[in-house]
């Protein structure tokens, strides 16, 4: 595997496949992986010729009290695993390279809407930079698809529709959440729990569990979430936000809807928590 901070080699390498007829495929990370980044890179070299990836954490989707300098950077151990699940060719820029101007006076990417709610509430910002930082990598690697895991389920909606308005040609596949055998979502922010709130995590799923049992079962929404959320804090978590959304668009849900997501953040000690679970009824 090649790992290169420079834009040049880059486009150099994945026109050199280009010429040749083959197919690239984009994994982007923050780097500190985990088995649910692998996934993304296994899926990716099963659907594509060549596999790009990109390690960068991100200061613009970072708000000022957030975990920017304490986000862990663990470049060896991250390429070994690249390596071994078939990564070709890595992309480590710096932040000057990525934000030469500075954050303030970058050039920057909104999607409207589906930004500024759920994640985008709780973190301002966050959407904008995720956007502004997965678009000018788009632009980078020019890939044919991208792959993203379906735990930052927003996140997924957030990028395919600035990709649909921006007619990035470019397809967005949806990975779905690798977990442990306790049920909690793997994330590099786990790495923030102790191991007895580690004990205690799992139950951010048990909780989504609960409430997709009741509304499968016809029970009033309003009041399922309402009893959910009493659960997780009688299990020691504190909910930032726990909602039923129309699967595609997270408009409110209206009674005609089939297809449901149930979106769920919580504070567990130093970590902040997220999931979802798509649903039928």
């Amino acid at each position: 595997m090649l790992t290169t901070a420079k834009i040049d080699e880059i486009r150099t390498r994945v026109r050199e496949w280009r010429q040749k007829g083959e197919t690239v495929a984009f994994v982007p990370t923050m780097g500190n992986l985990h088995q649910g980044h692998v996934s993304l890179i296994l899926e990716a070299a099963r659907r594509a010729d060549h596999v790009v990836a990109s390690i960068f954490v991100n200061p613009l989707q970072f708000g000022k009290n957030e975990d920017l300098d304490a986000y862990p950077r663990t470049l060896g151990a991250d390429q070994q695993k690249l390596t071994e699940a078939g990564c070709e060719l890595l992309f480590t820029p710096t932040p000057e390279l990525i934000y030469p101007k500075g954050l303030d006076a970058h050039t920057f990417v909104e999607v409207p809407g589906i930004s500024d709610e759920l994640c985008g509430a709780s973190r301002p910002g966050h959407f904008r930079g995720v956007a502004t930082i997965v678009c000018k990598l788009f632009n980078i690697v020019q890939p044919d698809i991208a792959l993203f895991g379906r735990k930052d389920y927003q996140q997924l909606l957030v990028i395919k529709t600035m990709v649909s308005d921006l007619s990035l040609p470019i397809e967005v596949i949806g990975v779905e959440t690798v977990r442990e055998d306790s049920g909690l979502a793997l994330s590099s922010r786990n790495g923030y729990l102790t191991e007895a709130e580690k004990a205690l995590a799992p139950k951010l799923k048990a909780a989504m569990d609960k409430l997709a049992e009741a509304i499968v079962l016809g029970q009033d929404i309003d009041q399922a979430i309402s009893d959910t959320k009493e659960f997780l804090r009688a299990a020691g978590l504190e909910p930032d936000y726990l909602e039923v959304r129309e699967a595609s668009s997270l408009k409110p849900v209206s009674s005609d809807d089939k297809s449901l997501v149930i979106l769920a953040a919580a504070y567990l000690g130093k970590a902040r928590l997220i999931d979802n679970m798509t649903l039928s009824r």
